[in-house]
């Protein structure tokens, strides 16, 4: 969903993917995605007729397979790819995105799940779908480095929960200290 090209509906799920890294799912309201995509004002309900949590389920789903799509161009462009490479990949991304963005805006999965899990949201379905996707590639391409299926799919959960632990401290900070130390703490960890 690159590019200028953008329908309206692609538009209010890339620019719900963006508020809701910032605000969290609860602070993000249906009109702010409205305007802040540019669409017609009558367009949301035509395009999603499940309402907010439609829109925010779509979002997480968008934003988990971008997170795939992060993690499969690795071993794609890496000369010779190795399971602590991937992971300074992943967070290679968030540093990149501090670095010109500032630390205002995180991952829209963790956001979304920080203001849904626990209250008994329709979203939470989506959340879980979104978090297995991003498992499911990480935990794919380290078998794609020799790594067996079980450990990788060990790994993956690892690899995932520490750099969002990490995103949210550099956040927090201001600072992508974090995101370093965990890819130098966990390397001998995953290549070993």
């Amino acid at each position: 969903m690159t590019g200028e090209a953008r329908s309206p509906r692609e538009r209010m799920v890339y620019s719900t993917v963006q508020l809701v890294r910032a605000r969290g799912a609860t602070g993000t309201g249906v009109r702010d995605v409205v305007e802040h995509a540019g669409a017609p004002r009558g367009s949301f309900q035509h395009y999603f007729p499940g309402g907010k949590d439609q829109l925010v389920g779509e979002a997480v789903l968008w934003a988990a397979d971008y997170q795939v799509d992060w993690v499969r161009a690795y071993r794609a462009s890496a000369r010779k790819p190795t399971p602590a490479g991937l992971f300074a990949h992943m967070a290679r991304m968030w540093k990149q995105e501090f670095g010109t963005r500032g630390f205002d805006r995180g991952c829209p999965l963790m956001a979304a799940a920080a203001d849904l899990v626990g209250a008994d949201s329709v979203v939470s379905d989506q959340l879980r779908e979104g978090i297995e996707r991003w498992e499911a590639a990480v935990a794919g391409e380290l078998v794609a480095m020799a790594v067996p299926a079980r450990r990788a799919k060990r790994l993956a959960t690892l690899m995932i929960s520490t750099i969002e632990g990490a995103i949210m401290s550099a956040r927090l900070r201001g600072d992508v200290g974090p995101l370093t130390t965990v890819v130098a703490e966990l390397a001998p960890l995953l290549d070993g």
